[in-house]
């Protein structure tokens, strides 16, 4: 279902509360309207000396059972407690740059499930000791010829059930089972209505049953969309348009979060229509930039909207493709 209005919405940033100078940047902000109101929380997630501890970050956001936060940077994964304190690590060659995560509970535990575009696979991790279970490679069996592989996105169906887009590259998005056998593809590169123009992210759209796969189609024109597809792989429709960049979506309950590249966070409700604009940037210059190191950084703006996820009490955590390494804290206010 397209909305007429997500674009004027969009352009205004409507429910955001601009700090009003310098010193209001170390206090909270106030974002949102209504049931998705929210307040940051300023200098989550940083160290003791005040600065980033993760690194350039270009990947995305997960919640445990616990509610510990894992954020995918260049260097690897860092997991936050929810007061922002460090508790593990999963760095090195491994873990680096993963660009699209996914968690599930499973019967042998919690496993993360990246795609790591730089690297050419898909993976699925133990969320506890880091142990990598299963590798996702370029299909052959599939038949296709590709020059390139570059997964940007990943979910996981209820009978575990893989998919995994080749985003940065052909945007087919393949099908594998629980165990990495490679199954199906569909999708293809266009602006046509049932083509990807970077098919950047993806998730399982719980919203509706039977489940579907709701996919970011960042770059199609006009102003980038959100599309269903089966889980069999069938175009089912577009759900909403002029959207900026939509970089991922994460769904809890009848409620989707959709970071946008230039610099926002929508929220949508059950039936598409948009509840709230957080963190609008209203400077062209910065909005969609990845060069805002952390001493340009303002309190309740964002810069380049990546990844997002919902904790058990709807709070959210945002992280933003920046090179110093930027990720927040947005609680719900009730």
């Amino acid at each position: 279902m397209k909305n007429r209005f997500a674009w004027l919405a969009l352009a205004l940033g409507f429910g955001l509360t601009l700090p009003a100078n310098a010193q209001e940047t170390q206090k909270p902000v106030r974002m949102g309207t209504g049931i998705m109101t929210f307040d940051t929380v300023p200098g989550w997630g940083l160290g003791a000396d005040g600065k980033s501890v993760i690194g350039s970050t270009h990947g995305g956001v997960v919640v445990d059972k616990e509610g510990n936060i894992y954020t995918s940077a260049a260097a690897g994964v860092f997991v936050f407690s929810p007061d922002g304190k460090v508790v593990r690590r999963f760095l090195g060659e491994k873990y680096s740059n993963i660009h699209d995560m996914k968690i599930r509970d499973e019967e042998k535990g919690e496993f993360i499930y990246g795609a790591r575009n730089a690297n050419a696979e898909g993976i699925k991790f133990n969320a506890q000791t880091g142990d990598i279970v299963l590798k996702l490679p370029f299909p052959e069996e599939s038949g296709l010829k590709m020059r390139q592989f570059s997964p940007t996105a990943i979910t996981v169906a209820a009978n575990g059930d893989i998919y995994l887009s080749n985003g940065y590259a052909t945007n087919h998005i393949f099908k594998f089972d629980k165990n990495g056998k490679y199954l199906s593809h569909f999708g293809s590169k266009g602006n046509g209505l049932k083509e990807f123009n970077t098919a950047h992210g993806m998730t399982l759209d719980t919203r509706y049953t039977p489940n579907r796969l709701l996919v970011c189609d960042r770059n199609h024109q006009p102003k980038g969309r959100l599309v269903h597809y089966s889980l069999e792989g069938e175009f089912l429709g577009e759900v909403i348009t002029g959207l900026g960049m939509p970089t991922s979506a994460i769904v809890q309950g009848d409620y989707v979060s959709v970071p946008d590249l230039q610099g926002r966070l929508v929220i949508l409700d059950k039936n598409n229509t948009i509840m709230a604009v957080l963190g609008h940037n209203p400077d062209p210059a910065k909005g969609g930039s990845y060069n805002i190191p952390q001493k340009e950084w303002v309190e309740g703006i964002f810069s380049g909207t990546h990844g997002s996820a919902w904790d058990k009490d709807g709070n959210l955590y945002v992280q933003d493709w920046n090179v110093s390494g930027r990720i927040m804290k947005l609680v719900r206010v009730k």
